[in-house]
């Protein structure tokens, strides 16, 4: 008895295991089909200028707010606790070139993309979800328009152009904010601390910053059309649409950060 019973939960778990690994594997292969046709779409005319135009100022100018602060207090922050754990080493001189190559390698183009993703993916999401469960979507197939292109070509495009532009201005923010916190509370004197930052800082630190970013746009937009496309089941549908771009983008965002930092920072 006990034997069937061992062997009756084992077939359960093989199966339940084998589901998820199918699932997982056609989840995989409908976003491969459903991001190569939004790039093949995204170049093709006709283009809709005006929506391009609308998502310039929801994804781009809107973003900035969130992230500008985010940089400020994280730069402070990083600042702090440089000098905090330097001076145990007597190496606070090291605060300005750590904060700046810190941040243009990693904390910049990392926290915002995740910022974004958190504000761009989800209201992505949400929109292409609402329109999905109210038949908007199917309502512009009947009318000859491209869904694809009207709506998912631009926001795939604008996101990916404008977060690096967003990390720069973050990462600028970010530097200023660690200045501020060193030469206002911590000591430092502004030219030495300005002359140190821009002394340690190379072209190959804020070209990473720029090309991490243009990938993690790709992913935050991606992620949000991808679940909102696939949307169903009403109001629950586009919760989970929401919840599972916003998830999917952010771990994407760290596991692509860690292999392109072992690809362009490998000894």
């Amino acid at each position: 008895m006990n034997w069937n019973k061992k062997k009756n939960l084992t077939l359960i778990l093989l199966n339940t295991l084998g589901n998820n690994i199918i699932n997982l594997t056609s989840l995989m292969g409908s976003l491969v089909i459903f991001v190569s046709h939004a790039l093949t779409r995204s170049v093709m005319p006709p283009f809709f200028i005006k929506e391009y135009g609308k998502q310039i100022v929801v994804i781009g100018w809107a973003s900035l707010p969130v992230v500008g602060l985010t940089a400020f207090f994280t730069g402070g922050a990083l600042a702090l606790q440089i000098y905090s754990g330097g001076s145990r080493l007597n190496a606070e001189s090291a605060v300005p070139s750590i904060v700046a190559i810190g941040f243009l390698r990693e904390l910049g183009p990392v926290l915002c993309g995740l910022m974004v993703a958190g504000r761009v993916s989800s209201a992505i999401a949400a929109e292409l979800a609402t329109m999905r469960v109210t038949e908007q979507i199917d309502a512009l197939v009947t009318l000859a328009t491209d869904p694809i292109k009207y709506l998912v070509a631009p926001r795939i495009i604008i996101t990916t152009l404008f977060l690096p532009i967003l990390t720069g201005v973050g990462n600028i923010i970010g530097i200023y904010g660690g200045y501020l916190v060193s030469t206002e509370k911590l000591g430092f004197n502004p030219s030495m601390y300005i002359e140190s930052t821009f002394k340690y800082i190379e072209m190959g630190d804020i070209t990473s910053s720029l090309i991490k970013a243009t990938i993690f746009g790709l992913l935050i937009s991606t992620m949000g059309c991808f679940f909102g496309f696939r949307a169903s089941k009403g109001a629950l549908g586009v919760g989970r649409a929401t919840t599972n771009a916003v998830v999917s983008a952010s771990i994407l965002i760290l596991a692509s950060n860690y292999l392109l930092t072992e690809l362009m920072f490998k000894s």
